[in-house]
């Protein structure tokens, strides 16, 4: 089975790294030339444009940093699509919008499904992210070999659109959750407390979380370079302000974290590190919320295994 990968960026270039080195034929491309050819360098195929790859390919995965680059790139693709063909979105998109897209894949005679991941860009290079797939369970069963090769853990959320729905409410929380993590470090380095012992204490408590055991260790170090920069993360939340906007659920934290981080792209840059939120409180106080013995980079020590599904219980 010949595969496909466009968009080799911070999460792509990682999912793709894993199936190129778990020995999957694969055939890539990215508007990038450098990206490429450092595939090619590691024995992948340069695929030329997604026109070509779609022709080329039974399976072609997207990993791209906004809907309207999904929507480019199907433009290019479906014309070449028919049986036998499967396309695997892997972008954190729009969930009207992949819908949208997959069932005009779905009309050509192809399969689709979409498959955004969570865990952080340093699980995906190992290949132990994890992996929501929506799409009919005929289409899971076939792509399933690839995803548990990009992923440790791989849940099917039902139709095609319902993964990418999940995908948004998970992101929206994991940025709640670093911007409640930035106050509550700043609040215990104002009150005098070791940030050694703050960061095992929340560690063991009721107040963990993935985000903090990740996150506030760059926080705490300085680096702050979590490789997610500040607009993915508006892309994220707008998407999941738009959700409950649509169904019309009153939300008062989201608009709010929303204004937040639009304040923080505004002091900082449009493509600042998502981490750099905690500037915001360290210039309001004068305080320097670090600690020594925190990493500048997060590095993933599970060893690489083979994934498995993930069975909802009922």
């Amino acid at each position: 089975m010949k595969t496909g990968f466009i968009g080799l960026g911070n999460a792509g270039g990682k999912l793709a790294g894993s199936l190129l080195r778990n020995g999957i034929e694969l055939i890539v491309h990215d508007l990038d030339p450098a990206l490429v050819d450092g595939f090619a360098r590691r024995g992948a195929a340069p695929g030329g444009d997604p026109a070509a790859m779609m022709q080329d390919c039974d399976t072609i995965i997207t990993c791209l940093p906004s809907p309207a680059a999904s929507d480019a790139v199907m433009r290019l693709m479906l014309p070449h699509t028919g049986p036998g063909k499967t396309w695997i979105e892997m972008s954190t998109t729009d969930p009207s919008e992949v819908r949208r897209l997959g069932a005009l894949m779905i009309a050509a005679g192809a399969s689709a499904a979409d498959c955004p991941v969570s865990g952080g860009c340093h699980r995906a290079d190992t290949g132990n992210i994890s992996i929501f797939a929506g799409c009919d369970r005929a289409t899971f069963d076939r792509i399933l070999p690839l995803l548990t090769i990009m992923g440790r853990r791989v849940l099917h959320t039902g139709d095609l659109g319902a993964a990418s729905v999940l995908k948004v409410m998970t992101n929206y929380l994991a940025t709640a959750n670093l911007l409640t993590l930035c106050e509550a470090l700043t609040v215990m380095k104002a009150a005098g407390a070791d940030m050694a012992t703050t960061y095992e204490a929340i560690a063991i408590s009721s107040g963990t979380s993935f985000v903090h055991e990740t996150e506030s260790q760059l926080i705490l170090s300085g680096s702050r370079d979590v490789n997610f920069t500040m607009d993915l993360v508006q892309k994220d939340i707008g998407l999941f302000q738009a959700l409950a906007d649509a169904h019309n659920v009153p939300l008062e934290i989201s608009p709010l974290v929303i204004d937040m981080m639009t304040d923080g792209q505004r002091r900082y840059g449009t493509r600042a590190q998502s981490d750099m939120m905690i500037a915001r409180l360290e210039e309001a106080t004068g305080l320097d919320v670090t600690a020594p013995g925190f990493p500048a980079e997060l590095i993933d020590d599970e060893p690489e295994a083979r994934g498995e599904e993930i069975v909802p219980r009922r």
